[in-house]
């Protein structure tokens, strides 16, 4: 039984307290009888205990769409009510792990003492999430680095939950009315099964690390393989601003953090051909001068030159304004029903929304309202009888966290630049000379690496 009500929720929740006091009442009195020792392993198995009885409920309340409810927290604005409310209810991440049993969990992964492997690490967690959480420490040759560890039993829960096709399907079609969910829940279980395993995002961090080496803007931290595991992944310790502070700067520096974004982006998908999927705010930090660190590569689509030469056929027929022939690549890419009762020039219209920023050959300001009207013309049927006739096919699942979370990221800095320009240099047919000082650096910085 889903466990989706209000008062369903608290009656669980309420169970968890209970059992909890008991246990702990229980454990104190074995507690005051043990050896020291003996006492660190009682209180580390009876957290376990605790995050698995937490998470599984967290499962059964909401599962595998806890990830989605990150979304919540930077698409509200655009979103019908309905929607946002139901995702706003998945925001809760799991809570936090005592860092006795996030130092237990690292323990058994790493399979010795902590004091082997780090110098010093830091109990209070930097950041807590809805898989795993990230604490600081030194590791026993000096170096600083974070740790990220995975939450006990999640990775359970959520593949469990994941089984549930029918389940995720019938969300996603009541989203996209025209929606095959098929082949795109298939899609989305792979990606999101992937998250859960550290080797696969250390895989692609060491990608994108090794692409973007010596890069004069963007840096992506080394991964410490001889510390890391399918549920421990170990990183080099950057330091910057956070997206929050950011905001703060003057507008120049705010330009340049949004064009670094933008050129990670579009490079990574059409020159790297891999596309990182999860734009969160809290995934950059930021330094002057547009140097941004990226963080977390948990949700990496790589994509095929087929692929890839579908995005291309779209956007060339989007900026000549080609109505047949951008209705042929949307049918042929799979994104729009063959036989809609449209016109060339009503489709060519309602899509051009999602590419505003690179049809004109002018400088453009991304504004909350924009990055708003983007996120309500891709949910809101109301908006046109269109989206009824829309599907996403599997490659362009994440490639839509573009349109929806990084807008809305460029939105929050009130970014101003000649987008149409840049794109043309990260464009392969295109190749453009460079159109900015940020330009003529990675120009220099490509050039070396032939």
């Amino acid at each position: 039984m889903r466990r989706t009500t209000r008062r369903a929720r608290n009656r669980e929740l309420a169970r968890l307290a209970l059992d909890r006091g008991a246990d702990e009442a229980v454990t104190r009195i074995r507690l005051a009888l043990s050896r020291t020792e003996r006492a660190r392993q009682l209180r580390i198995e009876l957290e376990r205990r605790h995050a698995r009885e937490v998470v599984e409920s967290l499962g059964h309340m909401k599962g595998a769409l806890m990830k989605l409810g990150q979304m919540a927290s930077y698409l509200d604005e655009g979103m019908p009510e309905h929607l946002r409310v139901t995702l706003a209810q998945l925001q809760q991440d799991a809570p936090p792990m005592d860092p006795v049993l996030a130092v237990a969990e690292i323990e058994r992964e790493l399979g010795g003492p902590l004091r082997r492997f780090f110098a010093s690490f830091e109990g209070e967690p930097l950041a807590a999430a809805s898989i795993g959480q990230v604490h600081g420490a030194v590791t026993s040759d000096g170096q600083p680095v974070v740790v990220k560890v995975q939450y006990p039993g999640i990775a359970e829960a959520i593949s469990a939950d994941l089984d549930n096709a029918e389940l995720l399907g019938t969300i996603l079609g009541s989203i996209f009315a025209g929606l095959e969910p098929a082949p795109l829940v298939t899609e989305l279980r792979t990606r999101i099964g992937e998250e859960l395993d550290y080797r696969v995002e250390a895989a692609n961090q060491r990608l994108f690390a090794g692409y973007y080496r010596d890069h004069p803007r963007i840096s992506v931290p080394d991964v410490r393989a001889d510390l890391s595991t399918a549920r421990v992944l170990v990183s080099a310790r950057a330091q910057g601003a956070r997206l929050s502070e950011v905001e703060g700067w003057a507008q120049p520096e705010r330009d340049l953090a949004a064009e670094c974004m933008f050129r990670f982006v579009f490079r990574s998908l059409y020159r790297l051909r891999a596309f990182n999927g999860d734009p969160h705010p809290g995934n950059y930090l930021f330094r002057p001068g547009g140097h941004i660190t990226f963080l977390d590569f948990g949700l990496v689509k790589r994509f095929t030159p087929a692929e890839t030469a579908r995005f291309r056929a779209l956007i060339t027929a989007m900026v000549a304004a080609d109505g047949p022939a951008f209705r042929q690549a949307l049918e042929t890419a799979g994104l729009l029903k063959r036989g809609a009762p449209f016109d060339d020039e009503e489709v060519l219209a309602w899509f051009e929304h999602f590419y505003e920023i690179v049809r004109h050959d002018h400088p453009i300001t991304i504004t909350p309202e924009y990055a708003s009207s983007v996120v309500r013309h891709t949910f809101d049927r109301r908006q046109s009888a269109i989206l009824g006739w829309a599907n996403v096919p599997p490659s362009f699942a994440l490639i839509q966290r573009i349109n929806l979370g990084l807008f809305a990221v460029l939105a929050r800095l009130g970014a101003r630049a000649h987008y149409r320009r840049i794109a043309e240099e990260l464009w392969p047919w295109v190749d453009a000379p460079p159109s900015t000082p940020m330009g003529a650096a990675e120009a220099t910085w490509a050039l070396g690496r032939r």
